[in-house]
C-alpha cells in the first residue's frame, strides 16, 4: 500500500527544501555522497600519520606496523578487516643498545612459528652514524618485540646506510631479505639488494645480490621500499622511486628471475602515482584476501607533501591482475567495496 502525504505537508516540504537550495544549503537529513554502507569504505584507511605501511595476519586479526609516529618506536595498529585500524601501542618499546632513538622507520613483521615472530626495522646506528637494519624477535604478532643483538644486521655505512628491510618466504621455503642501501643521503646510487636468511631469520647467508638502482627519469634520484610477491611462477619486486616528499613519488614494479635476479622494470612504471585524490603514494605492501590482492601504501594529502600534520596517511586499494601485469586501482577517494 501507498502511502501518501497530506497536500499541505508537501507544500511545507516543497518550500523548505527550495529555500535551503537558494541558500546554498542541503536538507539535514539528506544522506551525505561520501557516507559508506557497512560493505564499503573510503580512503585513507588511517587517516593519522603512518608512514610505510606493512600487514600480516595471524588467525582472524590483521597487525599493521609503520614507521615511528607519537613517540612509538614501532607502532602497531590491529584490524578485523584491513579497513578499520586500532592503534595497539609500541610494537618496538625499547631498542638495542646500539641504536639511538628518533629515526625507526618502515618495520616489517614475518611469523616463522605458531609463537615466534621476528621484526626487521630501520634504525640510527650508533657507531656507524647511518641508518642500519636490525632484527627483533616476540611470542606474539604485535610484540612486545626485542633485539637483544649487539650490532645491527645490516649497516653499510660506506654506501649512506641500510634501509627498508622486507622479509620473504619463497614457494621452496627459502627466506629471504630485501634491502636498500641508503645512497641518496651521500649522493650514491641507490641498489636493491637481496640475501637469504637463516631458518631463524636472525641470520644472513652467503652474499648479498644487487638487484636494481635508479635508472628511469621517473624514479629521480631513488629507489626504495622493496618487496617480493611470487604469482602464478612469477616472481614481482615492487618498489617506490622519487622524494618521499614530493608528488613526483611513486610505485612501481619489476619481475625477477629469481630472489638473486637479474630482475627486469616494466615498462609501464609507474603503477601507482599522484592524482587529485592522494599525493606522492608509495612504500606500499601487498596482502591477499579471497584470492584478491590489496595494496597497502602511504599518501600525503595533495598540497601538503611533508607536512608533519596529517603527514602520510595510509590507502588500501585493490590490485588487478591482466596478462601478468599488475594493475592499481588507485589512489582512489570514493566508496569502494571492502576487501
Amino acid at each position: 500500500m501507498t502511502v501518501r502525504r497530506p497536500a499541505v505537508t508537501t507544500l511545507v516540504a516543497g518550500l523548505l527544501t527550495t529555500a535551503l537550495v537558494v541558500a546554498g544549503c542541503t536538507a539535514p537529513d539528506e544522506p551525505n555522497t561520501t557516507t559508506t554502507g557497512p560493505d564499503m569504505f573510503t580512503n585513507p584507511v588511517i587517516a593519522t600519520d603512518s608512514p610505510d605501511p606493512h600487514a600480516i595476519r595471524v588467525g582472524d586479526t590483521w597487525y599493521l606496523f609503520h614507521t615511528n609516529a607519537d613517540g612509538r618506536n614501532v607502532p602497531v595498529h590491529t584490524s578485523p578487516d584491513l579497513v578499520d585500524w586500532t592503534p595497539a601501542g609500541d610494537a618496538l618499546p625499547e631498542l638495542p643498545d646500539w641504536a639511538d632513538p628518533g629515526k625507526t622507520w618502515a618495520p616489517e613483521a614475518i611469523q616463522l612459528a605458531p609463537d615466534r615472530f621476528v621484526l626487521y626495522y630501520t634504525v640510527a646506528g650508533r657507531d656507524s652514524g647511518r641508518q642500519c637494519v636490525g632484527r627483533a624477535v616476540a611470542s606474539a604478532p604485535q610484540g612486545p618485540y626485542r633485539d637483544e643483538s649487539s650490532g645491527p644486521l645490516i649497516c653499510q655505512a660506506e654506501l649512506g646506510g641500510a634501509i627498508d628491510a622486507s622479509p620473504f618466504r619463497d614457494t621452496d621455503g627459502s627466506l629471504w631479505l630485501l634491502w636498500k642501501n641508503d645512497g641518496n643521503a651521500v649522493g650514491q646510487d641507490t641498489w636493491l639488494w637481496s640475501q637469504r636468511l637463516s631458518a631463524d631469520g636472525l641470520e644472513l647467508v652467503g652474499e648479498p645480490a644487487k638487484l636494481l638502482k635508479q635508472t628511469e627519469p621517473w624514479e629521480g634520484h631513488l629507489i626504495e621500499g622493496p618487496f617480493f610477491w611470487r604469482r602464478d611462477g612469477k616472481l614481482y619486486l615492487f618498489f617506490a622511486a622519487n622524494a618521499y616528499d614530493k608528488a613526483e613519488y611513486a610505485e612501481g614494479y619489476a619481475v625477477c628471475e629469481s630472489p638473486t635476479g637479474p630482475c627486469v622494470k616494466a615498462s609501464e612504471n609507474p603503477i601507482l602515482k599522484s592524482n587529485a585524490a592522494a599525493s606522492g603514494p608509495g612504500h606500499a605492501s601487498m596482502v591477499e584476501v579471497d584470492g584478491r590482492t590489496w595494496l597497502l601504501y602511504h599518501a600525503w594529502p595533495p598540497g601538503q607533501e611533508g607536512a608533519i600534520d596529517p603527514g602520510r596517511q595510509t590507502w588500501l586499494d585493490e590490485v588487478v591482475w591482466t596478462d601478468g601485469r599488475p594493475t592499481v586501482k588507485g589512489p582512489t577517494a570514493t566508496a569502494q567495496p571492502r576487501p
